[in-house]
């Protein structure tokens, strides 16, 4: 029986071959395992001799060295494959078939600097010599892309389902477990930060409620804008503080939320609460109209940072492109132009209010033509209605406050932009029980500030049109989006403390990069199959009456023809 070189118990993946070696190489093979038979275990040199004249392959652990049959021990093996049942080892593909006891529920490979470099850190020096000369030659049989790489984009839309992308799909693995709980900030999502959204606008309408002459018959209070003012401030510096907890332990996390298509536009929103809270900051706090430049210098570069940089891949083309990412959610990149500008005529500088508002309108224009035709390139929207779709009524409705506050007028402009976004608020409120049958999610609350800035430019329309159908229009779009608000909230303390169940195990960022094991083509319906056999036998009559007259032509009617 020939030896084995002493790599083979140090390679991650690797086909036992017996191989001819040479009498040099043979002798230095001898030298070396005769050091190394002091430290290897009785058990694992039995198992090797009772399958010497077995063709079968070993796989070796990075972090152990034991070793799991593939295929002809896989019933008795308690060892399991990655699955969605709950037993998805973290950081190895599904199709290794990898599965230790001891790192089954390992969440670190989504944690800040998390990489398969550091976890062999703590093996011994000669699995660490091996797997860096499997790094150089490429034949290392992890595949870490699937923890660290950017995932693509068309990966989220392929493994994923749902509105918001949310769920995943029957067919795919994931690297976590699904029959635990997960740490809570690696549960803890960027749309969190859509409660937030969803105050601070309620703020900005109760702001005008108490303010506007077109309400001014309420008598309403100021207290109830300094109360959701207090509330907001205090829901987003929570939240604020978790998720930067998030990004400190969890930034792989932090980072596959970022590539996700609908996820992106989120990272817009705690700059866009900011300037909605610096928009309703209440008199008591600060009584002069005007605000400090400074305060949105702070809140605007790190937007329009962030903004080159998305506005940059639609426009450039490539994976991110426009027509292949375009969903609602795109709404809230755009529409955080118009707060922006809305906010810079308030601190007195009406150029670059201006600026923001003229990019805002353009690239509105082209997401809501992208996503009312829907393009063949691009994933297409569920037939159900969704809050989601809620978000096509934030920009106009924001384009039109802006424009009123830059000018000073209710003109033209700004009245085109109400009615395009009153159209939109029509159309889907008529379809109201189509949104029914969806399950609750904290991303909800983003969609409840398009509601409240269409009710705050109905308010601005009322006070440009002073009659009793658009007063009685302005008091009933803010009745709808404060009961939905207070609905919203309600339902998350219910789901917070009562049911426990309002963040669960994030499936969406824990899907690996490529697809593992071959999908499922779905079958071709029966009307196409019916037109593929109509065209195929209408195809095979015309080559036989075709062959037909070439047989059985005269001559005569031949030589007419050459005639």
């Amino acid at each position: 029986m020939d030896r084995e070189p002493k790599n083979s118990f140090q390679t991650h993946f690797m086909d036992i071959h017996h191989e001819v070696l040479s009498e040099g190489d043979e002798e230095a093979t001898i030298k070396n395992e005769e050091k190394e038979e002091k430290h290897l275990n009785k058990t694992t040199r039995a198992r090797e001799m009772k399958r010497n004249h077995r063709s079968i392959n070993r796989q070796f652990s990075l972090e152990t060295g034991f070793s799991v049959l593939n295929r002809e021990r896989k019933g008795k093996d308690e060892r399991k494959v990655l699955t969605r049942s709950g037993t998805s080892l973290g950081g190895f593909d599904s199709s290794n078939k990898i599965g230790l006891d001891g790192h089954k529920r390992d969440f670190s490979i989504f944690k800040t600097k998390s990489s398969l470099s550091k976890q062999n850190s703590l093996l011994p020096r000669k699995f660490e010599k091996e797997l860096e000369s499997q790094k150089i030659n490429g034949t290392s049989g992890v595949d870490d892309d699937s923890v660290n790489a950017n995932v693509p984009a068309g990966r989220y839309f392929a493994a994923l389902r749902g509105p918001e992308l949310d769920e995943v799909k029957d067919y795919e693995d994931i690297l976590l477990p699904t029959d635990e709980q997960w740490p809570f900030l690696l549960r803890f999502p960027i749309g969190c930060f859509g409660i937030c959204l969803g105050l601070s606008s309620q703020a900005v309408l109760w702001r005008n409620m108490a303010t506007s002459p077109a309400t001014r018959f309420l008598h309403i209070s100021p207290d109830i804008n300094f109360l959701i003012w207090v509330l907001a401030l205090a829901v987003l510096i929570a939240v604020s503080i978790t998720y930067i907890l998030k990004c400190i332990f969890y930034f792989e996390a932090v980072r596959r939320e970022y590539f996700h298509p609908v996820r992106i536009n989120f990272f817009f929103a705690p700059w866009v609460v900011c300037m909605f809270l610096a928009i309703s900051v209440p008199s008591r706090i600060h009584p002069q109209q005007t605000l400090h430049p400074a305060i949105w210098c702070t809140f605007i570069v790190p937007y329009f940072l962030l903004e080159l940089k998305i506005y940059g891949q639609w426009l450039s083309g490539g994976k991110r492109r426009l027509s292949k990412v375009a969903n609602p959610s795109n709404h809230l990149s755009v529409s955080g132009n118009f707060v922006g500008a809305i906010l810079a005529s308030k601190v007195g500088w009406k150029e670059p209010a201006k600026f923001f508002w003229a990019v805002g309108f353009a690239h509105y224009l082209v997401v809501f033509v992208t996503l009312y035709q829907r393009l063949p390139t691009s994933e297409a929207l569920p037939k159900e209605l969704h809050p989601v779709y809620s978000m096509f009524i934030a920009a106009p409705s924001a384009a039109c406050i802006a424009w009123q506050s830059i000018y000073g007028e209710f003109d033209g402009i700004s009245r085109n932009c109400y009615f395009i976004a009153l159209f939109l608020y029509i159309l889907l409120v008529v379809r109201i029980k189509f949104f029914t049958g969806f399950r609750f999610s904290v991303a909800w609350w983003a969609y409840t500030f398009p509601m409240t800035t269409v009710s705050v430019a109905t308010i601005k329309y009322a006070e440009e049109v002073p009659a009793f159908i658009s007063r009685g229009l302005a008091l009933g779009l803010a009745f709808m989006s404060t009961t939905m608000v207070s609905v919203l909230f309600v339902s998350t303390l219910l789901h917070a403390f009562y049911w426990r169940t309002l963040f669960p195990n994030d499936l969406a960022i824990a899907i690996t990069k490529r697809k593992q094991g071959g999908e499922k083509k779905p079958l071709k319906k029966a009307y196409d199959i019916k037109r593929w056999t109509k065209k195929a036998l209408t195809k095979n009559s015309e080559n036989k009456d075709t062959s037909k007259n070439n047989g059985y032509n005269s001559p005569g009617d031949n030589n007419g023809v050459i005639a």
